[in-house]
């Protein structure tokens, strides 16, 4: 797996994972919102924000057909030009926003949808893109974005193995400064036993690329457990309060929630560490507790080791407690004395 940067934040496995913070639309209309979202990302400990560059009519059109029209679900009934017009970031705040973040100390940058939006981004020097799951099966896009030469990150919530090696080969081809897929699923809310996050590792094994989660379900465990999982970036929604409603507030989490799964996501990726089964690796100091050979009872030199004078026990300097067949009905090589670890210098021959 090829780790890459991002403004020179390192991304891949044995790094801390990278966390999202998505704007989208809990923005609510109101620039001053969406500053006040930047700011809980950035107290929260987020390693970014992102939003979403399009408009209504750059992303569908406004045409009354059925499916331009939404069934089920969250937006059950809205049609797509209705939901897209409320959701969107207006371009003219994109500089506000990007100068703010930067000023928190976070990256910002943002999913384009149509390549007016990478040419607008590429002016506010994003320094990544993000590809949404509906967009994976847009290679000339990818490969459009792929020629920023900046780092691709990809949701592959609606693609098959075969589409997502399209999508990835369409953004190395163009140049890209490294890729991510992000396993996603495409419910809005996703529900914790649909996510499916086994599938983090199938990715890993078959694209050796870092792998990270963009996560729509509930609160932060299934985040966490991605970590756990290998991965490497976790997406996020932010919203100020989820009783204020918007189109991404009831999966999005609230500022305290979202430090709570930054914490936690580092917690569990400090916790992984590396794999040792050296003696100093089971348990440090500890070892030293683990049960030995010692002698319990005066010995006689020339006396029979017997289970009234051998015995395992703790601490663990003595010979391993595999020994104490082979050592019972021998003969004491010198005088032991009780609370010595017994060593093979001190065991003669058998009686």
């Amino acid at each position: 797996m090829t780790p890459f940067q991002i403004a020179g934040r390192l991304i891949g496995q044995g790094h801390p994972p990278y966390i999202i913070a998505e704007l989208s639309g809990n923005h609510n209309g109101e620039l001053q919102r969406a500053l006040a979202l930047i700011d809980a990302a950035a107290d929260a400990g987020a390693d970014a924000v992102k939003l979403q560059t399009y408009t209504a009519d750059t992303i569908t059109i406004d045409v009354d057909r059925p499916e331009f029209r939404i069934r089920g679900g969250l937006w059950d009934g809205r049609s797509l030009h209705e939901l897209y017009r409320e959701a969107s970031t207006p371009w003219e705040w994109h500089g506000a926003l990007f100068e703010h973040a930067h000023a928190r100390g976070l990256h910002c940058f943002s999913s384009p949808f149509d390549p007016t939006a990478v040419a607008f981004l590429e002016r506010l020097n994003a320094p990544a893109y993000k590809i949404a799951s509906f967009e994976i099966v847009d290679t000339p896009l990818i490969r459009l974005v792929g020629g920023t030469g900046k780092p691709v990150i990809m949701s592959t919530g609606v693609a098959s193995l075969g589409e997502i090696e399209d999508a990835l080969r369409a953004a190395q081809e163009g140049g890209a400064g490294g890729v991510a897929l992000m396993h996603c699923i495409s419910a809005y809310p996703a529900a914790v036993e649909d996510m499916r996050l086994s599938t983090i590792a199938s990715l890993a094994a078959a694209f050796g690329v870092p792998i990270g989660l963009s996560d729509h379900s509930p609160g932060s465990t299934v985040a966490v457990a991605a970590v756990a999982l290998g991965a490497c970036m976790v997406e996020k929604h932010l919203t100020l309060a989820r009783a204020d409603g918007g189109p991404d507030a009831a999966f999005s989490l609230e500022p305290a929630e979202f430090a709570d799964l930054v914490q936690d996501c580092r917690t569990a990726h400090q916790a992984l560490g590396q794999p040792r089964h050296d003696r100093a690796g089971i348990g440090g100091g500890n070892a030293l507790f683990r049960r030995s050979l010692y002698v319990v009872a005066d010995v006689a030199e020339g006396e029979v080791l017997s289970a009234r004078n051998i015995r395992s026990i703790r601490p663990g300097l003595g010979l391993l407690p595999r020994y104490l067949p082979e050592v019972l009905g021998r003969r004491a090589a010198r005088a032991l004395r009780r609370g010595e670890p017994l060593e093979w210098g001190m065991v003669g021959t058998s009686a």
